[in-house]
């Protein structure tokens, strides 16, 4: 039978002997490929010596298909088994339906497979197929039959090749109706060129769910295209589902279950121990929650608790650190309890009252304890905290793009009372932008301070702004307290002090600039500039910063989505002018610009240092920042093409796998030869740079770049400056 799709195979374009009228004849009757009166006219009009191959061709086949033939169906009909030892190939049994006039079945037959039962509900083609093989070819069978309903007992057959039946009764205008028999429709690729895979399906009585092999790896995968990537992506998800539930982590259990021994006995602790559950029922609670219980793993401790609760809200369910097996671990080791119940939060509890839901969940929990704990003891609940001391909701705006943003303004529960004294008893207020998106991620951080103020500070400020620093850092993620939100309404004009970086990975992105600092004094010197592009707006603080620190920067901004920069605008002050200008354009297409016009000889359009500062839209992938397409080893070639020859580039990593991080190192390991990191303390931030130089820095050089920095930085308080440069000591080569 043929296919539906818009390739042609490949012997009507070569066999093409009938002359243009013929191929035209040909070609009016591949309208519906379910029909069989199509068919009779397409097979008489081409005849059987004229063979109609879709897909591949048997020398692409013949080692694969033969060797599956034969150790697949060495079992019995119908049996379940282990594969035994290679059977005879004249012994299988084989139904090819909707042959057609394909020389699969003659092939298969010359090689040793002569129990062949070949079917189509074309007349002709099987009348035509009879004549042309029952000489040399004796004992292969031919039947008239649609494959829809065919006549054939239970069992007959040890194997099923169908090379493009399915596909042809998957004809859009109908429906999947005649295909689902078999398969769903296979995804939809956007490269019109097709590839040919073979899928074998074995059939198992089993009750136990069986694994999956693919006979594809992605290394394969990336040297083909789109089509490729999205039928392995297909099956990789199937295979992990498939295996998850195999190993029973996807089944929930309900408290009489463990309590009945389903995951062994919850009394005592057992190291590693992961159990989903769901807690809760009516009448016996006002909610019902999904939860997993978590054993610390062997030689974790020591232990603040024994047994605790955390709670996640709706909103961060999805994030990898609550939603991966890996980043829950992470909450065990931080919560410090030997055994802890992580409790989900969902839309049917999340509008209740914290009190309310620990007061629902406490006697379901309380079940869940180890055997030893004190039940007049009172389970502690823990919750991932932003430490916000009080918060006022400055502005609100819904973008098509980014989603809903928030501004607000906070004042911290952890500020050094010597820094609330230097302000006259007024709580330190500090301005934040938030997606909702990422709704525990703060993309940007401003310190207000009284407008004409100027942000003047004694020798004592400086040392108040860096413990300032220090207790906020940008996600807050790893924290584990409730926290206390308020309302803040502040008296007086306030406005964002430029001259101070709130976000500690924004310091240390511009003590990175220390391995050009020789190309920045350089250009100074020249009256030259150096050409910087960052990606990522958010409130448009560390263009500001530099704009204003660092004159010899010549500074484009790339950000996608214009309410940002209204956002910017209207409520961090930013502003641009001669040296700070924004594109609202796609950032790697930016890049990609920049690289085409170096490479046809355009050097003025190369950059300097490229920083990328956005965050990923994808929340449970394990990358919070960057987003992916932004490590991809493709669009980090077209980086190394768009820097100059001393250039340096610049990503903000956040993530908390270990395993994510070292795949974002092995792909700039491939590109770039020279790279630093910059790991800040408590944080879950990494500041990473790459050189396009190939000749390693030395130490000594590294301690003359943070000297030739610290003269290119211009700061209105030097002491902010000397921040900077103590941050560039902690920068390390990339091993």
């Amino acid at each position: 039978m043929g296919k539906k799709d818009k390739q042609q195979p490949r012997s009507m374009e070569g066999n093409n002997r009938g002359g243009g009228k013929k191929q035209e004849e040909l070609l009016k009757t591949l309208g519906d490929f379910t029909s069989k009166e199509n068919w009779d006219q397409f097979f008489t009009i081409r005849g059987s010596n004229d063979s109609f191959e879709w897909y591949a061709e048997w020398p692409q086949l013949q080692t694969l298909l033969t060797r599956l033939l034969l150790f697949q169906s060495s079992a019995p009909a119908g049996s379940v088994g282990e594969p035994s030892p290679a059977v005879e190939a004249a012994e299988v049994s084989i139904l090819v339906p909707g042959c057609g006039n394909s020389r699969l079945s003659e092939h298969l037959y010359d090689a040793g497979f002569k129990n062949i039962t070949n079917v189509d509900f074309s007349k002709v083609v099987i009348s035509d197929m009879l004549r042309k093989n029952v000489r040399e070819r004796p004992e292969m069978k031919w039947r008239v039959m649609d494959m829809t309903s065919m006549q054939f007992a239970n069992e007959s057959f040890n194997a099923i090749v169908d090379k493009g039946g399915l596909d042809a009764l998957m004809e859009p205008q109908l429906g999947p109706r005649l295909g689902n028999l078999y398969l769903s429709e296979e995804p939809s690729s956007r490269n019109p060129k097709l590839r040919t895979f073979m899928v074998v399906a074995e059939k198992d009585m089993n009750t136990v769910v069986s694994e999956m092999s693919l006979y594809m790896d992605e290394c394969s995968v990336e040297a083909h295209d789109n089509q490729v990537r999205e039928l392995y992506e297909v099956l990789d998800r199937e295979k992990k589902v498939r295996s998850e539930y195999s190993s029973g982590s996807d089944i929930l259990y309900s408290l009489e279950e463990l309590n009945s021994g389903a995951k062994g006995n919850l009394k005592k602790l057992e190291p590693g121990r992961r159990v989903k559950l769901i807690l809760g029922e009516p009448g016996v609670s006002h909610f019902i929650y999904n939860g997993i219980l978590l054993d610390a793993p062997q030689d974790s401790g020591p232990f603040s608790y024994h047994f605790g609760a955390f709670l996640v809200p709706k909103t961060r369910v999805h994030e990898w650190l609550f939603s991966s097996e890996e980043g829950q671990w992470l909450i065990v080791a931080s919560s410090k309890a030997a055994r802890l119940v992580m409790i989900l939060l969902d839309s049917s509890n999340s509008n209740a009252a914290m009190e309310d839901i620990q007061m629902d969940l406490s006697p379901l929990v309380r079940q869940l304890s180890p055997g030893d704990c004190d039940n007049g003891v009172q389970i502690p609940f823990m919750a991932a905290s932003d430490g916000i001391k009080h918060r006022e909701i400055v502005h609100q705006v819904t973008s098509a793009l980014t989603g809903p943003i928030v501004v607000d303004d906070v004042i911290y529960e952890k500020i050094d009372d010597d820094l609330n004294h230097r302000f006259s008893s007024k709580d330190l207020i500090f301005r934040r932008l938030t997606f909702q998106r990422t709704e525990s991620l703060v993309q940007s951080e401003a310190l207000l301070l009284t407008e004409g103020s100027n942000g003047t500070s004694s020798e004592a400020e400086k040392k108040k702004l860096q413990s300032a620093s220090k207790s906020r850092k940008k996600g807050r993620q790893g924290k584990f307290d409730s926290p206390t939100i308020g309302s803040h309404a502040s008296n007086g004009a306030l406005e964002v002090d430029h001259n101070y970086l709130a976000s500690s990975y924004h310091n240390g992105i511009i003590s990175g600039l220390l391995l050009i600092s020789v190309h920045l004094k350089g250009s100074t010197s020249a009256c030259g500039m150096v050409k910087t592009v960052v990606i990522g707006l958010g409130a448009g603080l560390l263009p500001m910063f530099m704009r204003k620190s660092l004159p010899s920067l010549e500074i484009e901004v790339v950000e996608l989505d214009p309410v940002v920069l209204d956002v910017a605008r209207d409520y961090f002050g930013f502003r641009e002018d001669g040296h700070l200008k924004v594109h609202l354009t796609d950032g790697i297409e930016f890049v990609r610009e920049k690289a085409d016009s170096g490479a046809e000889g355009n050097g003025s359009s190369k950059i300097d240092t490229l920083i990328v500062d956005v965050d990923s839209s994808d929340s449970s992938s394990g990358l919070t920042c960057p987003a992916a397409d932004f490590v991809d080893e493709s669009f980090l070639l077209t980086v190394k093409n768009s820097l100059s020859e001393q250039g340096l580039f610049i990503i903000n990593l956040v993530s908390r796998s270990s395993a994510v991080k070292d795949a974002v190192y092995s792909r700039l390991k491939k590109v770039f030869s020279n790279l630093f990191s910059l790991q800040l303390e408590e944080d879950v931030n990494e500041v990473v740079f790459a050189l396009n130089i190939d000749s390693p820095i030395e130490e000594e050089q590294l301690s003359e770049a943070r000297d030739a920095l610290a003269r290119s930085l211009e700061l209105e308080k030097q002491e902010w400056g000397q921040r900077i440069i103590d941050a560039s000591k902690f920068i390390k080569p990339l091993r």
